[in-house]
C-alpha cells in the first residue's frame, strides 16, 4: 500500500488537472456560445438561396429548349466513384465526438467498397486527416500540357488517375479554426467541378449536425446530384443516447448554457418568407445561366454551414466530455483522500500500539 507521502502527492496532481480540465470546460462553453450564434446567423441566407432556386424550379422548366440539363449538378449518373467529405474536429479531448464521424463515414465507405465502387475520402480536420492519411495512399494526379496553334497556345489538363478502391483525395487542416467562407466556397468549387467532369457521380457529406447541447446528431447527407432544392438527403442519422443527453446536459447547466434551440431571429422568419410569393418574374438571363450561377453557391452554403455546426457540436462535446474528467477528478480525490486518512490513521495506531507494548515489558 502507498505511504502518506505518495497519495500527497497523487492528490496534488489529481487538483491540479481538475484546474486544467475545469479552465477547459469554461473555455469550450464561451466558444460554443459563439459557435453557436455564428450557425444561426448563417441560417438565413442559405434559407433565402433555397428559396430563390426552388421558386426559380417552378416557374421555369428544368430542361432547356434543346433537352439539355440546365446544371450538370442535377444529372444523375451510376454511382461507380463517389466522394466522402468527412467533418471532423481539429482537437481531442472531446470525449467520442471524432470517433462517432470516423465511425459512421466507415461504414459509409465500407459499404460502396462492397458494391464495386471507388471511394475518394477528403477529411476536414485533423483528426479524420491524420487516420485517414495513416489508412489510405492518396490519390494520383497527373499533369499534361498540350501544345496548339503551332505552340502560340498551351492547353493545361489534370488526369485523375485510379488506384485502390479508397484513396485520400486531399485534406483540410486548420480550414475549422476560423472557418473562413473563402477557403470553404474554394473547397466546394472544386468538388462542383470534379463533379461536372464526371471524374465522381455522387459526394456524400458526414458531419455532426447541432441543434442544441442536448439536441445531436450524426448525419451522412447526399450532397450531389441535387434532388429537390431545399429539402435534404439524408441517408443515415445517429442519435445521441438518453445518457449522452443526461450528461450533456448537466454540463451545460453549470456552465450557464441554455438546453433549448435557440429562438429563431426576425432575419430568419423573414428569410422563409423571401420569394414564396406567387408572381411573375422577369430574368434578365436564360434560367441555364441563372442556374449555374447559383447552384455551386448553393453546395458551397450546404457545406459551409455543415461545417458551422460541427464546429459548434465539438465545443460542445468538449464542454460535456471536461465537465465529466472534472467530477471524476473530484471523486478521485475524495478517494484518495479517505485512503490517506486511513493509511496515516494505521501508522498511529500502530506507533501507539509500540509504545504501549514497550511501556508493559518494561
Amino acid at each position: 500500500m502507498a505511504n502518506v507521502l505518495d497519495l500527497r502527492r497523487r492528490i496534488r496532481s489529481v487538483k491540479n488537472t481538475r484546474q486544467i480540465t475545469k479552465a477547459m470546460k469554461m473555455v469550450s462553453a464561451a466558444k460554443l456560445r459563439r459557435a453557436q450564434e455564428r450557425a444561426m446567423n448563417a441560417r438565413p441566407y442559405a434559407r433565402m438561396l433555397a428559396n430563390v432556386l426552388d421558386s426559380l424550379v417552378r416557374r421555369t422548366d428544368a430542361l432547356s429548349d434543346s433537352g439539355d440539363v440546365m446544371s450538370p449538378l442535377l444529372v444523375c449518373r451510376e454511382e461507380k466513384n463517389i466522394l466522402v467529405l468527412v467533418v471532423s474536429g481539429d482537437k481531442g479531448f472531446a470525449g467520442a465526438f471524432n470517433s462517432n464521424i470516423i465511425k459512421a463515414a466507415q461504414a459509409l465507405i465500407d459499404d460502396r467498397t462492397a458494391k464495386g465502387q471507388h471511394v475518394d475520402v477528403e477529411p476536414v480536420g485533423r483528426k479524420a486527416r491524420d487516420l485517414y492519411r495513416r489508412r489510405y495512399p492518396e490519390a494520383i494526379y497527373e499533369k499534361t500540357s498540350t501544345q496548339h496553334d503551332e505552340g502560340l497556345s498551351t492547353h493545361n489538363e489534370t488526369i485523375r488517375k485510379y488506384g485502390p478502391a479508397i484513396e485520400v483525395a486531399g485534406d483540410h487542416p486548420g480550414i475549422l479554426i476560423k472557418l473562413p467562407y473563402d477557403e470553404v466556397d474554394a473547397l466546394s468549387r472544386s468538388i462542383v467541378e470534379r463533379y461536372e467532369r464526371a471524374e465522381i457521380d455522387a459526394v456524400y457529406l458526414v458531419y455532426n449536425e447541432f441543434k442544441s447541447v442536448i439536441s445531436q446528431r450524426i448525419v451522412v447527407e447526399k450532397l450531389l446530384p441535387i434532388g429537390k432544392i431545399g429539402e435534404r438527403d439524408v441517408t443515415v442519422a445517429e442519435e445521441m443516447t438518453q445518457e449522452e443527453k443526461e450528461q450533456a446536459g448537466r454540463a451545460a447547466e453549470t456552465s450557464g448554457i441554455s438546453l433549448d434551440e435557440p429562438e429563431e431571429t426576425v432575419a430568419a422568419e423573414e428569410a422563409k418568407k423571401f420569394g414564396t410569393a406567387d408572381v411573375e418574374y422577369i430574368y434578365d438571363q436564360p434560367p441555364q445561366q441563372i442556374f449555374r450561377r447559383l447552384l455551386p453557391r448553393y453546395i458551397t452554403t450546404q457545406v459551409f454551414h455543415s461545417m458551422l455546426e460541427s464546429v459548434a457540436a465539438e465545443h460542445a462535446a468538449r464542454m460535456t466530455a471536461m465537465d465529466a474528467a472534472t467530477n471524476n477528478a473530484g471523486d478521485m480525490i475524495d478517494a484518495l483522500s479517505l485512503t490517506m486518512n486511513r493509511v496515516r490513521q494505521a501508522a498511529i495506531t500502530k506507533e501507539i500500539i509500540e509504545i504501549v507494548s514497550g511501556a508493559a515489558a518494561l
